[in-house]
């Protein structure tokens, strides 16, 4: 009887641990959602505060080492470290494939090596796990500018900033760009 009601036990409070998690998971999905719809309206006055909290979530992995291996990742890339930060960043999406920031990252890293296929690619990847990442659309952008490509430069420029209208940099982009990716010059 005592093996039944401690099983019992541990099974209520699996079940408790899980609803708990749940809830927490719900609430910061809400959350971010209305972050979103914030960040979205060009009108928005604390915008770049808004902008700000959106990136903090993202640079919550919930695994200490997967933010560790996030910083040392962005600490080798800003020192000029590039194949030491896609090592790190290389061993982040292997422990926390989920983190759609790991692939934002090293597709950063990879852009910095000038591997543009293998930054592409983490890129779609980030955008799989995060739909509206506008960061993870920039660099789709900048790096399809920088091959020529100026019509899906364009494309992926007007995507970041339908998500984020804040983002003054991609207003000359798409001016820029405008003709050339088959748009009426203004």
């Amino acid at each position: 009887m005592r093996i039944i009601s401690r099983t019992y036990n541990i099974l209520v409070a699996a079940a408790m641990a899980l609803w708990i998690s749940l809830a927490a998971s719900a609430a910061m999905a809400s959350e971010i959602d209305e972050l979103f719809a914030r960040l979205a309206d060009p009108n928005e006055p604390d915008w770049q505060h808004v902008e700000q909290e959106i990136m903090r979530h993202w640079d919550l992995s919930g695994s200490p080492s997967a933010d560790l291996l996030l910083r040392r990742g962005k600490a080798a890339l800003e020192a000029g470290e590039t194949d030491r930060a896609i090592d790190h960043l290389t061993a982040l999406v292997d422990h926390a494939p989920e983190f759609a920031e790991g692939w934002v990252a090293r597709a950063a890293a990879y852009h910095a090596a000038g591997l543009y296929g293998p930054a592409l690619y983490d890129l779609r990847q980030a955008l799989v796990l995060e739909p509206r990442h506008f960061g993870a659309l920039t660099g789709i952008g900048v790096i399809y500018e920088e091959l020529g490509r100026v019509d899906v430069a364009h494309a992926a420029y007007e995507a970041a900033l339908a998500l984020n209208p804040h983002m003054e940099d991609l207003y000359d982009a798409i001016l820029r760009l405008g003709p050339s990716a088959g748009g009426e010059a203004l």
